[in-house]
């Protein structure tokens, strides 16, 4: 199968990366020279141009957007419109709110795959976790790519009609949330307790066996290792809050209580006085996504 991929930062390499991998081709462009030519030396065909991307990708057209969401998605629709037609396929990897990934759907002449991506960089080497809304026929058509993308046929499923993709990744990333506030507190008591404790190893014997091992208490215990119990100058300022937002705004329209995430999403927005919950959690996100750790 042939792939165009728009838009190569972390994430958008790494579906390159991991479609070239299982024998497809990539047709490859970014706005940066540099993550163009990155692509090119993994493989990929670069183009310089959305427009010079179609014509390359022909009829029957595979599109993966992955760029920021908002007005990144909507210009980068407005450059493939008029190429496209009933028979092309366009993903959207990134986290857009799902009302908006519907209105795209409907104004877009293409089939409209909307895939909540979860996995972070380390997809790189394990593969992601995909979550898939829109048209069945287009799903099944990308299986392939998605089993190359995804960490295998089980690492990814079509989860209903257009916006369910973005859906559930919402509601995975407000429960994100609530673990991330839930490991911070029970180390916070831990690192301020009666005991002077070597915070990495109560982490890796958790993870050894323990009911609450996880990747992110793997993540936790890399934290401690490399930044020590104290987390040494990690600031306590949480990035980030607009998924989880989404989430308790959703379960407010449906009168769904969400005490643990609604108190995790508050955590994030409150994040001035200081408190080592909060510093776990601004490192912890630089375990699974890589994202800036703010220090003091």
């Amino acid at each position: 199968m042939e792939l165009g991929v728009i838009g190569l930062g972390r994430m958008g390499q790494i579906v390159v990366d991991r479609t070239l991998a299982a024998g497809h081709d990539v047709v490859a462009f970014d706005v940066d020279e540099e993550a163009v030519e990155s692509a090119v030396a993994a493989g990929a065909r670069g183009t310089d141009s959305i427009d010079d991307l179609t014509s390359v990708l022909g009829s029957e057209k595979r599109i993966w957007l992955m760029v920021p969401a908002g007005d990144a998605i909507d210009a980068a629709l407005d450059e493939l419109e008029p190429s496209l037609t009933e028979h092309d396929i366009v993903v959207d990897g990134g986290n857009s709110h799902f009302e908006d990934t519907v209105c795209r759907s409907e104004r877009t002449a293409a089939a409209y795959l909307d895939c909540g991506t979860s996995g972070g960089p380390a997809g790189a080497e394990l593969g992601f976790s995909l979550m898939v809304g829109g048209p069945e026929w287009a799903y099944e058509e990308l299986e392939p790519v998605f089993d190359a993308v995804a960490t295998g046929p089980k690492g990814h499923n079509r989860m209903g009609n257009s916006g369910s993709g973005h859906y559930v990744k919402m509601v995975h990333n407000g429960v994100e949330y609530a673990l991330m506030q839930a490991y911070g507190e029970g180390f916070e008591l831990l690192h301020e307790g009666r005991y002077d404790l070597n915070l990495e190893a109560v982490a890796s014997t958790w993870n050894n066996g323990a009911v609450i091992r996880s990747w992110l208490l793997e993540l936790c215990e890399e934290a401690f290792n490399e930044e020590g119990s104290d987390l040494g100058n990690v600031a306590d300022y949480v990035a980030g809050g607009s998924t989880g937002t989404w989430t308790v705004q959703e379960a407010l329209e449906q009168e769904v209580p969400l005490p643990l995430i609604y108190a995790a999403l508050s955590e994030r927005f409150g994040s001035r006085n200081e408190r080592f919950s909060r510093r776990l959690a601004n490192r912890l996100r630089y375990g699974f996504g890589r994202h800036e750790v703010r220090r003091r």
